[in-house]
């Protein structure tokens, strides 16, 4: 069997469809469809599934796709094993939260940039559904959510991790009555009555803190939205509002004694950053490059590549 076949097999089961995995490949349609008839009738089974025009794996499709997959890694780390001074180069696609875009850019992305200077990265900001869509229909290679823990087999975790957020306020700012100092508190119901400065609505944690309120009967009308989460912290350090925001962007902010959280007592919300990619999709090494440069950098280190979600209820039809 052609080892091409089994690449060009990948791409039509990546984009279902033989005219993009052609114009992908560069190879004509017709050249496409000689390759998968010539693997099925190797293989003795049908991969592909015809109907209306629309390409769908079968049962047996998924399977080969697979060992597809295994073998296009084995051909990769035996052309690296042969050739040990190969450069990483290539596109990566990765569709994240806005208030993650600029978090991205921090904490040794230059290092990266300087140790793969043949990848290149497009980023895309879109709400959780978006996010998925996108990466259903291949658009993009991986998605850098910040939103409930998602549990589903259909896409691999390559890292994740439990974000905290709190109110927060300037550290001068008058809450009105309740006050800043001493450890004092205020109720929620008096809190949203307050300016706020929020991420735009429904999206990641603004989504989760909206729907907690809701459950409350309680609703926040901001006086400013934007999906600059930085802007936002800046405006609060100067009095301008309060917000709620992820304890990583208030981090360096809080410890220089700008902000201060404000702490309302059973008010927390369960938010995670993870990394996530399609079960079918085949890590290209400037993939594994920038799964290894996220995880290590913002998902705590855990680096779990190839591991499928396991376990546990489907929770991502809840959000899509």
């Amino acid at each position: 069997m052609d080892i091409k076949n089994f690449d060009t097999f990948i791409q039509v089961a990546e984009l279902s469809s033989f005219t993009r995995a052609a114009e992908k490949t560069g190879y004509s349609q017709s050249t496409v469809s000689f390759q998968i008839q010539q693997l099925e009738k190797n293989l003795g089974i049908q991969l592909f599934e015809r109907v209306n025009h629309t390409v769908s794996l079968t049962g047996k499709g998924r399977e080969v796709l697979a060992y597809a997959h295994r073998i296009r890694r084995l051909t990769q780390e035996l052309e690296k094993q042969l050739n040990r001074e190969q450069t990483v180069s290539g596109h990566v696609r990765i569709a994240m939260a806005d208030s993650l875009c600029s978090w991205l850019l921090k904490d040794d992305f230059q290092g990266f940039c300087r140790r793969f200077p043949q990848v290149t990265l497009k980023i895309i900001s879109a709400s959780t559904e978006e996010m998925f869509r996108l990466l259903n229909q291949n658009e993009v290679d991986m998605v850098y959510t910040l939103d409930n823990h998602i549990y589903n087999r259909t896409y691999r975790i390559a890292g994740e991790e439990k974000v905290n957020a709190h109110f927060v306020a300037g550290t001068g700012y008058d809450l009105g009555g309740g006050g800043l100092g001493g450890g004092e508190s205020i109720s929620l119901e008096d809190l949203v009555r307050l300016p706020f400065l929020l991420t735009e609505k429904g999206m990641s944690y603004r989504r989760l803190m909206d729907e907690k309120l809701a459950a409350l009967s309680l609703e926040i009308q901001p006086v400013l939205e934007s999906g600059n989460a930085d802007l936002i912290c800046r405006l609060v350090e100067q009095g301008m509002g309060i917000s709620f925001l992820p304890d990583y962007v208030t981090r360096e902010a809080l410890t220089a004694g700008k902000i201060r959280h404000i702490h309302i007592e059973g008010f927390e919300i369960d938010i995670w950053k993870q990394l996530l990619y399609h079960h079918d999709k085949w890590v290209s090494p400037q993939m594994q490059a920038v799964m290894e440069y996220l995880s290590d950098k913002h998902c705590g280190g855990t680096a779990a590549g190839t591991r499928p979600f396991g376990g546990g209820k489907d929770k991502i039809d809840e959000i899509l």
